[in-house]
Formats: structure tokens, C-alpha cells, sequence
């Protein structure tokens, strides 16, 4: 039962270290909204002039600037701790590495204010790292199945594991999208099948092995296109790979775009093919907008995509299969169209900003009720 949740309200002050607003810092702009608006304050502390920084100024968040160059950078920590000692918050609600967990932990430890922190990556680490990162925490937050079982073999208490997978907001998408403006856009033709992926363009992600199954499939389906969303250090490289393919027509990379939203449910297809995801935040968004989503079975992907439900998945860097997948949507438009209209209703039932705000409170009460 949750009947305790709004009879006070608690004071949370967010920790968000990331450069980019990427997925993870998004989902902390939902949370921090959905928190304020059943009446709880939240302070977010992020570096100056970083992607969040921006993002939280423009919804009205309060912020809190201080830099931090990672986790060695303890000077940070020190600031910190100062900070927190000057607000007094109720808990300390850390969101992501590169110093926010390791930094953030030891600085709620020194003002002795209890705290909390999200895991949104599925890689492993060596157990004493892991030890020493998690130590401070009451609760663990794991963003999938997937993430809470890594933390398990990484010798983490259950008792300290919570699960709350990431959320989607619906309503962006609830608009009829302009398909004729996407379509000029991307200089994609009527009659053209699109297919669109998003993500770093970083080893993980795993887009060379998507180039090599459209490579397969072009010939045969000589009407798909492939926009690629996204920057990276791997990007000279794929398009390069892109290029010795034979891809050149076929495939475009737009970089890092901030409309993807806007635009992903005029695509017939989503592929995601990454090789570890904690859950995979953009497949969710295509799955909100109606979009089938194709990819790897590969860390908490298959808890973001129901398999021959809202989409298919195959087994991490099998090509043929990958190919296999995508033919299969691309001949059958009634199996595309069901899987995207129940990966919509299955957004807006399982993966809501206000389930998600929900299960956080009830995670804070039960840390201050400790």
C-alpha cells in the first residue's frame, strides 16, 4: 500500500554529473516535474552549462551549479557535502556515474544525509569498485531487471535492490505527426520504407552490425532507408563501413538531433541493435509513437520491447537474424501495425512518468522510514 505517499511533503536534492542530455538525464527532468507537482521540492545539482543544466532551467527546476570532473575530482565532494549541510534535505537522490555515485555517496555520508542512486548501465565492474561505489547508498535503484541482477553478482544486498524501469512520455506523441514535412526533411521519397535508429555512435550501441544486415537486405527491398540519429566517436568509422557496403544511398547520418521525438513515429521501423543496454530509454519512445521496434535481446532491451508483441528480438551480433527480422516487418504491414499499437498501449500502461514518480516516493519513504 502506498497511503503514505503525499502526507508530507520531502525535501530531495537530485545529483546529475553528465555533460549531454542524453536519456538518463531526461528521465531525471520527468522525475524532478512529476515530484514537484504532488508537492515536493527538489533541488538538482549538475555542472554549469551542461545538457541538463539548460533542460532544468527552462521547466523551472531550481538548480544548483557545481562542476565535477569525475571521480576522482574531490574537491567536489567537498562542495558537495557544504551544499548539502546548507540545505538539509531529506535525502540525496544521486542519477548517474562519472562522480555523481562515488562522489555523491561519500559527500551524503560526510553531512549524514541519507541517499539513494540510480543505475542505468547494465556493464560490470570489478567487485571492490562496486563495493566502494555502493556502500553509502540505503537503496540501489536498477532501471531494469537486467541492471539489478548485474548489481546481485556484484555481491550487492537484494534487500538494497530496487527495480523501477525508466518512463516515456506518452502525451508527446499523441499528436498525428507530419509525415510530408519528415519525409522532405530526410529527402526520402513516397514509397520509401525508413527505418530509423538513435543512439552514440559508440562500440555498444552496435550499429555496424546493423549496416551489415541492411547491406544484406537491399537488393531484395531496394525501398528501405536507413537514418542513423546520433555522434560518436566511432562516427568516420561507420561511414566508412557505410561507404564500403555500398550504402551511400541507402543509409544517412543526421548527428546528434534534439527532434528525434518529433519524428520518430513518422519511421515504419525502429531498430535499436545494441549490444548492452540497461533498458534502452529511445526504444521506449518508439514504442510510445506506435513504431515497431527490431534488435538484440541484449541486456534490459527485452524488458523495453515485448518479443512478437510490440516487436522482435534476436539473439546479441547475430546478423542473420537481425536481416531475418527486418524483412519480416517490412513484408507484413499488418504484423507492423499491431505490434506498434500495442507497444503504445503498453507504454501508457507499464512505462508512465506518474507510475514511475510514484514508486520513487514510496522508495524515499521507506528510507526515511527506516
Amino acid at each position: 500500500m502506498l497511503f503514505f505517499l503525499y502526507d508530507r511533503q520531502v525535501k530531495i536534492l537530485h545529483v546529475e554529473t553528465g555533460r549531454h542530455f542524453l536519456g538518463g538525464p531526461q528521465q531525471v527532468v520527468y522525475l524532478i516535474n512529476a515530484l514537484r507537482e504532488r508537492g515536493h521540492d527538489n533541488t538538482l545539482v549538475c555542472p554549469p552549462e551542461s545538457g541538463i543544466d539548460s533542460a532544468a532551467r527552462m521547466a523551472g527546476i531550481r538548480v544548483q551549479n557545481l562542476f565535477c570532473a569525475g571521480d576522482l575530482d574531490l574537491p567536489f565532494a567537498y562542495r558537495l557535502a557544504q551544499f548539502l549541510r546548507e540545505q538539509a534535505p531529506d535525502i540525496v537522490h544521486c542519477h548517474s556515474r562519472r562522480g555523481a555515485d562515488l562522489l555523491g555517496g561519500l559527500a551524503a555520508s560526510y553531512a549524514d544525509i541519507p541517499a539513494v542512486v540510480s543505475r542505468r548501465v547494465d556493464n560490470t565492474e570489478m567487485r571492490l569498485m562496486a563495493t566502494l561505489r555502493y556502500r553509502p547508498f540505503r537503496k540501489i535503484i536498477a532501471i531494469s531487471e537486467a541492471i539489478a541482477q548485474v548489481l546481485r553478482e556484484h555481491d550487492v544486498e537484494d534487500e538494497r535492490i530496487a527495480v523501477i524501469r525508466s518512463s516515456v512520455d506518452a502525451d508527446v506523441f499523441a499528436c498525428e505527426p507530419d509525415s510530408a514535412g519528415f519525409r522532405k526533411t530526410f529527402g526520402l521519397d513516397a514509397g520509401v520504407f525508413a527505418i530509423a535508429a538513435a543512439g552514440q555512435l559508440i562500440p555498444r550501441k552496435g550499429h555496424r552490425y546493423l549496416l551489415q544486415a541492411i547491406a544484406g537486405l537491399k537488393h531484395k527491398y531496394p525501398q528501405i532507408r536507413l537514418v542513423i540519429f546520433g555522434d560518436g566517436y566511432l562516427n568516420n568509422q561507420l561511414r566508412a563501413q557505410a561507404a564500403s557496403l555500398g550504402l551511400g544511398c541507402v543509409v544517412q547520418f543526421t548527428g546528434f538531433r534534439d527532434d528525434l521525438d518529433d519524428v520518430v513515429a513518422c519511421f515504419d521501423l525502429f531498430a535499436h541493435p545494441a549490444l548492452a543496454e540497461g533498458l534502452g530509454v529511445v526504444a521506449l519512445k518508439a514504442a510510445a509513437a506506435g513504431v515497431a521496434v527490431v534488435g538484440f535481446d541484449a541486456g534490459g532491451l527485452g524488458e523495453a520491447v515485448a518479443h512478437t508483441e510490440t516487436g522482435l528480438l534476436v539473439p546479441a551480433e547475430d546478423v542473420d537474424a537481425l536481416q531475418e527480422a527486418i524483412a519480416s516487418l517490412i513484408e507484413d504491414d499488418q504484423m507492423r501495425a499491431r505490434m506498434g499499437m500495442a507497444g503504445k498501449e503498453r507504454m501508457q500502461k507499464e512505462f508512465s512518468i506518474a507510475t514511475m514518480a510514484d514508486q520513487h516516493i514510496a522508495l524515499y519513504e521507506s528510507v526515511l522510514h527506516e
